[in-house]
């Protein structure tokens, strides 16, 4: 079988839009949550947000492709052509045929969506986009991806809500394991900050409502946090197997050697409250990489900053690594970013990626006051400089979609 590596890779985020600008203020502990001011939100108990900032469309994509893109497939875009500049691979030099794309979102194009509804209800039928459905579409991104490229090897977009992005990397690590692809795209992207959705989450009792102080509202693991803060972006890499990468002598960042999956049968939004979905997700993961649990350095946690699905992914760590669990430092990147949704395990394998390169993991902010049920090492404060050799990646989703991945320090 191929070995896989990592060998570029492309960010979107709230707390910047390249991976440098995204790891210096990760590693620095700066959250990117602030006030949403791009709608009214004075009728919304959370009036809080994870929203991009500087970022221009046109710049980046064109005015003309990107008019015709949802917000979401512009992130995708922008993170993929990073990607590709980053693995400086060849459009020449590489079978396109064999160059794949498994890019997912789980909300898809909703803000077009809610321009096209009320453009129905003002206007009339008339004055519906003709390309209303191929925008709003989940797979749309990894479709204008594949184009944008000309990539003719399998593309599909998975859709297994916020555990996308490593169902994606799992996915297309599979594939080129097997032989099937010599590199892929691979990740999320999501844009679904708006009325719409705010307001159901919110009539959820799903979000934090810390409207005063955004910075300190996302509080993984932390006994005074009162839920998630919604979050848009993108993380999309580029995986290729090892025998490609080094016949072209390629930059390599990291190599992936396992993925695990699962469901928790349970619920369709609340997470198993015993962690059993995730920890046979984080246990196939490492049986799929042919490693036991003592060889794991470093835990990148889907912690969302929700009551039991912090104490559930504490509870299914402790299962699975036993006593060794206490001496594993774990970091919740979406104390700083909020919660992405479909682009969020994308962007944190690009973290964990970075995390073992450098040998600096990024902290848990604004864990002032531990929940007593959460007593694990979560690097609070400020990053941590250790030696890592090899990381777990977690992230899961709702209806019970689980998705882990092992990732190791390319030696």
């Amino acid at each position: 079988m191929e070995r896989v590596v990592i060998t570029g890779m492309g960010v979107i985020s709230p707390i910047g839009n390249n991976v440098e600008t995204f790891w210096r203020n990760l590693t620095e502990g700066k959250s990117g949550i602030s006030t949403i001011d791009t709608f009214d939100v004075s009728h919304h108990k959370a009036k809080i947000a994870g929203i991009i900032r500087d970022f221009n469309e046109d710049d980046t994509l064109g005015k003309n492709e990107a008019r015709r893109l949802d917000r979401f497939a512009q992130f995708a875009l922008a993170a993929a052509e990073q990607a590709w500049t980053d693995s400086n691979l060849d459009i020449d030099e590489i079978d396109l045929e064999r160059l794949g794309v498994y890019v997912g979102s789980g909300i898809g194009g909703i803000e077009t969506l809610i321009k096209n509804v009320d453009t129905l209800r003002e206007k009339g039928a008339r004055r519906v986009s003709p390309t209303l459905v191929p925008a709003i579409m989940s797979n749309a991104a990894a479709a204008q991806i594949s184009i944008k490229w000309n990539a003719m090897g399998p593309t599909m977009s998975p859709v297994s809500a916020c555990a996308i992005g490593n169902t994606a990397i799992g996915e297309a690590f599979r594939l080129i394991r097997f032989g099937e692809a010599d590199a892929v795209f691979a990740g999320g992207a999501e844009a679904a900050i708006t009325d719409l959705s705010l307001a159901s989450f919110g009539n959820a009792t799903a979000l934090s409502t810390r409207n005063d102080s955004p910075a300190k509202s996302s509080r993984p693991f932390d006994e005074n946090r009162d839920g998630f803060v919604m979050s848009e972006g993108a993380g999309i890499l580029i995986l290729e197997s090892l025998s490609h990468a080094l016949r072209r002598d390629a930059k390599i960042h990291a190599e992936v050697i396992g993925y695990g999956a699962s469901s928790d049968a349970y619920h369709m939004v609340a997470t198993h409250p015993e962690g059993k979905g995730a920890y046979l997700a984080m246990k196939k993961a490492l049986e799929n990489a042919n490693i036991s649990p003592d060889e794991i350095d470093v835990i990148s946690a889907h912690a969302t900053s929700t009551l039991v699905g912090d104490q559930s992914e504490t509870l299914a760590i402790k299962k699975l690594f036993e006593s060794k669990a206490y001496q594993i430092p774990i970091t919740a990147n979406k104390s700083m970013l909020g919660h992405m949704l479909g682009a969020a395990g994308g962007v944190e394998a690009i973290a964990l990626a970075k995390s073992l390169k450098e040998d600096l993991i990024p902290p848990t902010i604004n864990l002032e006051k531990p929940d007593s049920l959460c007593d694990l090492d979560y690097v609070p404060g400020t990053a941590r400089k250790v030696e890592i050799k090899t990381g777990l990646s977690n992230s899961f989703g709702f209806g019970g979609h689980n998705a882990a991945i092992v990732l190791k320090k390319y030696e």
